[in-house]
């Protein structure tokens, strides 16, 4: 599997996907944010150490799976479609 390229462009609101490159559950979120066109940056935390190190520090403890989204702020573990949504409505 070819690694992902960050998608990011100047619409709001803006998303990071904090994962790895085998993680389905990763891809899945990165083409629901093509298919809802927003803006995000994928970082591989097994490949970017500072990427791994910024998301313990958003979580205030080790990281225990990925993805983990965080929606302009709002943080959110796994691929929870709920969750994405209402940040994504929150957010606009």
């Amino acid at each position: 599997m070819s690694q992902p390229q960050p998608k990011t462009d100047n619409k709001k609101p803006t998303a990071i996907i904090y994962g790895a490159e085998w993680c389905g559950w990763c891809h899945t979120a990165m083409d629901y944010f093509d298919q809802k066109k927003v803006s995000y940056i994928y970082h591989d935390i097994e490949k970017e150490e500072d990427a791994y190190n910024e998301l313990v520090k958003k979580l205030g403890g080790p990281v225990q799976g990925v993805p983990v989204l965080d929606v302009n702020g709002q943080v959110i573990l796994g691929y929870d479609i709920g969750k994405i949504n209402a940040a994504l409505t929150q957010a606009a």
